[in-house]
């Protein structure tokens, strides 16, 4: 196994100290997927329970050579039934996470957000890419680029603070948010600039609470410290932030993709604002990815037992 990049190295070590977290693995009817969830369960991430068509996923593992006799497999007839089972685990307590197989991603979500049946809270549900950028000292959290379309600047305090939540489970203790934009000062003609400003504010206020906000920046001072002196920007975030907080989906997707294939970063993501994290691999992604999409989704998860401890102790 390829592994190019210290800061999921990290990661992964840090999953070690944790038990394996249960984890319903929606539908993994091929190699990818299947392998996927299998390595992260050697390695000592995840305890996978496979939902899905037994006779498709025992074809798949022995087509593949797949050991999957340790794991627990959950017999469901149709991608669309895995996801409800799936989904049904996690509500009832079996599985601390979700994660994605060989079904399309609408299908599973469609199940997540179901009233009445799914595992919406009163967050909306963001998600967020844990770049492994191989030139910066530190990961980046790049949110939302690939559920909001085009959210709302209320869509925003929730993307926002799901990014400060994961960050903190990942060991930043005060994580320092750029709310990106094209310039660096608001404008009235440009709609992210004025969002930018009052989000901050509502930091301020305390309705986003645990991170530092600052905004608008662009992406040049957001992330270089060289590039926000020269535009002579005094702020605790320019050129030293963790989250970047881009204005659409769009942007989100074209800036972590533009960091993939021209800096040679890695994108582990994760499906924040549900009752579990959920898991989105990709087809396209390393192995390294893989198990670092299930890393910080474990180390979510420990941290949620860790703050449900605590609200029983007090």
């Amino acid at each position: 196994m390829e592994r190019k990049h210290e800061k999921y190295e990290t990661l992964l070590a840090r999953c070690k100290e944790i038990a394996p977290t249960p984890t319903a693995v929606a539908h993994p009817c091929d190699e990818s997927s299947l392998r996927g969830a299998v390595e992260a369960a050697e390695i000592g991430i995840i305890q996978p329970l496979l939902v899905g068509p037994r006779s498709k996923i025992e074809e798949v593992a022995k087509t593949t050579g797949l050991n999957i006799a340790p794991y627990e497999l959950i017999d469901a007839e149709h991608s669309h039934a895995a996801a409800d089972m799936a989904v049904q685990l996690a509500r009832e307590g079996r599985a601390e996470l979700l994660m994605k197989g060989s079904l399309h991603t609408d299908e599973l979500m469609a199940a997540v957000v179901r009233s009445g049946t799914g595992l919406r809270t009163e967050r909306r549900i963001s998600h967020c890419f844990i770049m492994d950028v191989p030139h910066l000292d530190r990961p980046i959290i790049i949110s939302d680029a690939a559920i909001n379309i085009f959210p709302t600047m209320e869509d925003k305090m929730h993307i926002i603070q799901n990014a400060i939540d994961l960050a903190h489970s990942l060991g930043i203790e005060k994580p320092k948010v750029a709310i990106l934009s094209a310039m660096e000062t608001i404008n009235p003609k440009l709609q992210s600039t004025i969002e930018a400003g009052a989000l901050c504010k509502m930091a301020d206020r305390g309705q986003i609470t645990g991170g530092i906000l600052d905004g608008p920046l662009a992406l040049d001072n957001a992330i270089d410290l060289d590039a926000a002196k020269i535009k002579k920007i005094e702020s605790p975030v320019a050129g030293r932030a963790d989250i970047l907080v881009v204005p659409d989906l769009e942007a989100g997707n074209m800036l972590a993709k533009s960091l993939s294939f021209m800096a040679d970063a890695d994108a582990a993501g994760i499906v924040l604002g549900a009752r579990v994290p959920i898991i989105l691999t990709s087809r396209a992604d390393s192995v390294l990815t893989r198990l670092a999409s299930c890393a910080v989704a474990a180390l979510v998860a420990a941290a949620r037992r860790q703050q449900a401890g605590k609200a029983v102790a007090g």
